[in-house]
């Protein structure tokens, strides 16, 4: 039986494969972490990167213009009841802005920061309930020389309450709206189910446009094909600004930065918050059977992989006891601790 050239190298393929498969097994695991590095001090590091000289700035510009160009188009579809979701390399908050400042001036515009670690939500939608009871207000003043009617306060509402008022479509003019304006849409404030939903509702409500950013590979995985096509209904737009995050980067410290007792916490939390909500709430008292009492893990090898997170990132390690168990220990200082604990709790 003759074999082919073809079948020879694909044979010499799969041999390679499993020996080099064989040899990975049989080796051993690098000691080497993170702790090893001899980095610099978190404030040194923002000041060097503070100081690096823009590159392509003609190109960059000439670039920005281009989308500006885009503008007009950008507020029809907004009338038309789309939103508009922008995304690529560099920061958008300041070309967004200038889009909201420039072309969409007879509308109210809110802003939110989704890159901050944490937005109330509920507070968003009452003010944007009472910016469009405003406007109401005025264009009805206008029409009929009538005052409208007074309102219960939006704060003592529900959010299904003010979602439908939000949503009423007793206006004349189609295209009467408040923008909403969201950078980073998939930021750490609003990654959550809960949240994205929440902005669901909230953009398919009649009177509301939205306008976002987003800057993760893996942003449209936090929605689903209603959410998209439905009540999001977006118009995407590829526009990479090639910006520096300037102001977005100021609120996630540098892990890479010099290990002292903040910067410990603010790496503890970093890691904590790119966790999910069971990994966070498993106490270490009693960890393996209060988090199967709280029906947060249903096995030992659950509760492992939650913990090699931590353990990957040197925040809880093992240690034998005196009478032989094995105990977990978290090797920051006190002063570190309490910060931490002033974060999350």
């Amino acid at each position: 039986m003759e074999i082919n050239d073809g079948e020879e190298e694909e044979f010499e393929f799969s041999r390679n494969y499993f020996l080099a498969k064989e040899l990975a097994g049989s080796g051993k695991k690098s000691t080497r972490k993170i702790s090893d590095i001899n980095v610099v001090d978190e404030q040194e590091l923002r000041a060097a990167a503070a100081n690096i000289e823009p590159k392509h700035e003609k190109e960059i510009n000439s670039l920005v213009n281009s989308y500006k160009r885009l503008y007009p188009k950008w507020a029809f579809e907004l009338r038309c009841g789309f939103g508009l979701l922008m995304y690529g390399f560099g920061s958008k908050k300041v070309l967004i802005e200038d889009f909201a400042s420039t072309a969409l001036t007879e509308y109210s515009v809110v802003v939110i920061n989704g890159y901050l670690q944490s937005i109330n939500l509920k507070q968003v939608i009452i003010a944007l309930a009472e910016i469009w009871w405003d406007d109401l207000k005025t264009k009805r003043r206008t029409s009929s020389g009538v005052s409208s009617k007074v309102q219960q306060p939006f704060n003592s509402r529900s959010m299904d309450d003010l979602l439908a008022f939000l949503h009423e479509s007793d206006v004349e003019e189609n295209d009467s709206f408040v923008c909403v304006v969201v950078h980073n849409i998939d930021g750490p404030g609003l990654r959550d189910s809960e949240s994205q939903q929440c902005l669901a509702q909230l953009a398919s409500c009649s009177h509301i446009r939205i306008v976002a950013s987003v800057d993760n590979v893996n942003a449209p995985l936090l929605w689903d094909k209603k959410m998209v096509h439905t009540q999001f209904n977006w118009c995407w737009y590829h526009i990479p600004t090639f910006a520096p995050y300037n102001v977005e980067g100021t609120f996630f410290p540098l892990i890479l930065a010099h290990s002292s007792t903040a910067q410990s916490a603010k790496t503890a939390a970093i890691v904590l918050q790119s966790l999910t909500p069971n990994a966070q709430s498993m106490p270490v008292d009693a960890l393996y059977t209060i988090a199967r009492e709280r029906f947060l893990v249903s096995s030992q090898v659950t509760l492992n992989s939650h913990l090699t997170e931590f353990k990957d990132h040197e925040l809880v390690k093992t240690r034998r006891h005196s009478d032989g168990q094995d105990c977990l220990h978290i090797p920051l200082a006190a002063d570190a601790l309490e910060k931490l604990q002033a974060m999350f709790f």
